[in-house]
């Protein structure tokens, strides 16, 4: 998390021109598997993070629209992206892991897709690729059995 000063401090930077609220967030803290010791069965150390990208002030539309599609299977119907971090054993760094995906996550929906400019092949291509189909054609032609005037009689 990175705030932008002092007296926003519940804002997260994104980029030069987007930081979300902190209040865009919504945390909900379950238990993890896997080792933990003796607490494990009873600290609650997973984190799900949840994002409505529809009720974002914060983003553009063009933003919300490449972040549905970045964000494929973690995101509902309902609009929200959810994060599930269970990386580490502590609540806190879990909480952390899971808001550095959604920055990442925000970082790349922010960048503008770079647009294909459609080419023509050149002359030499075009020469090149007829040529080599002539010279396929050929090689198949005599591969190919052609039965002779001899070979009937």
């Amino acid at each position: 998390m990175k705030p932008v000063n002092s007296e926003e401090s519940s804002m997260i930077k994104i980029t030069e021109n987007i930081s979300i609220s902190e209040t865009e967030l919504e945390f909900e803290f379950t238990r993890s598997g896997g080792p933990g010791g003796q607490k494990v069965n009873k600290t609650s150390s997973a984190v799900v993070l949840r994002f409505d990208i529809n009720g974002s002030p914060s983003l553009s539309e063009t933003v919300k629209n490449r972040l549905r599609k970045i964000g494929g299977s973690r995101i509902t119907g309902e609009g929200l992206l959810v994060i599930h971090a269970r990386r580490y054993r502590s609540q806190t760094m879990n909480r952390d892991d899971a808001v550095q995906r959604l920055i990442k996550l925000l970082v790349m929906a922010a960048q503008k897709p770079v647009e294909r400019k459609s080419t023509k092949p050149t002359r030499a291509s075009r020469k090149k690729r007829l040529q080599e189909k002539r010279e396929r054609s050929s090689r198949k032609k005599d591969r190919s059995f052609r039965p002779s005037d001899n070979d009937f009689t």
